[in-house]
């Protein structure tokens, strides 16, 4: 479960970011600074989660109407997050829950990308692609997804070729893309997925829970499939556990040769690690 103190901690997180290095990353994800130094572009009405310092109260004064300022950054940058809801992320324990873990690392990108003043999408997938914001890219709507995020069940098939390529087509304006999952599912059509998004700023958390990496018993073991109704029965010893190791390790370079190709930033991340560490990892380059 996902708790609202989670953006209490987000803020923390980003008061204690070195400056430095945050100007390095801004110059980076846009060619525009982030701030209050942007060019002013339009005004909106103020909407619960804004931040109060961003209201102009000489218009305040004149209409009785709380107004926000808009930047031109605001209207040219997106971030979008894909964040896999398949089945096979229902598993791990805990904080080490990989759709939980994967979710909290794109609330952060949305929560962190709201305060530069930048617009967020935030989407989960499987077989398709469903968009849980509402279009208001502030902290009241980041509050929303902790609890639409609390409510996803992952369930079903990650058809990465058909959904990534279907969320690619929404994409219409300068925009960075994080896509968290962990990208269990035929290599080409990963591939396929990701390269309809390789046109923007593409960053992969690649999210991994410690149990899965290495296999949880031994002796006469029954496996399930999380996304089919596919078993197998197999006696698990040390030949067995090495050949299963570096299969899965092989999977997972392969993952990382993709992103390699279509110069995407490749972060694997381990949900038995302590969240902020991982965040700090994937948000800074």
């Amino acid at each position: 479960m996902i708790t609202p103190e989670f953006l209490a901690e987000l803020d923390r997180f980003e008061a204690a970011r070195d400056r430095q290095a945050r100007s390095e990353r801004q110059g980076e994800r846009t060619t525009d600074a982030v701030g209050e130094g942007l060019t002013f572009a339009d005004y909106r009405r103020y909407e619960p989660g804004d931040e109060p310092r961003f209201i102009d109260w000489n218009l305040y004064a004149r209409t009785d109407e709380l107004y926000v300022k808009q930047f031109e950054a605001e209207r040219n940058f997106t971030v979008h997050v894909l964040v896999d809801a398949s089945a096979s992320m229902d598993f791990g324990a805990d904080d080490a829950h990989k759709f939980e873990y994967a979710a909290k690392l794109g609330l952060g990108f949305a929560y962190l990308t709201a305060r530069e003043h930048n617009d967020f999408r935030f989407t989960v997938f499987d077989s398709t692609v469903d968009r849980l914001d509402r279009g208001r890219s502030n902290r009241g709507e980041v509050m929303g997804l902790v609890e639409e995020c609390n409510a996803v069940d992952p369930d079903g098939e990650a058809d990465f070729e058909a959904a990534l390529a279907d969320y690619a087509a929404t994409i219409d304006s300068k925009a960075l893309v994080v896509v968290c999952s962990d990208f269990l599912g035929d290599v080409d059509g990963i591939d396929a997925g990701l390269e309809a998004l390789a046109s923007n700023q593409l960053v992969l958390a690649h999210v991994v829970a410690p149990e899965e990496r290495d296999l949880p018993s031994a002796g006469d073991t029954r496996f399930e499939a999380l996304e089919s109704d596919d078993s197998l029965r197999a006696y698990v010893g040390r030949r067995f556990e090495r050949a299963y190791r570096g299969r899965f390790d092989d999977h997972a370079d392969e993952v990382e040769g993709v992103a390699r190709d279509l110069r995407a930033r490749y972060e694997r991340v381990d949900t038995g690690s302590p969240f902020f560490e991982s965040f700090g990892d994937l948000w800074f380059e």
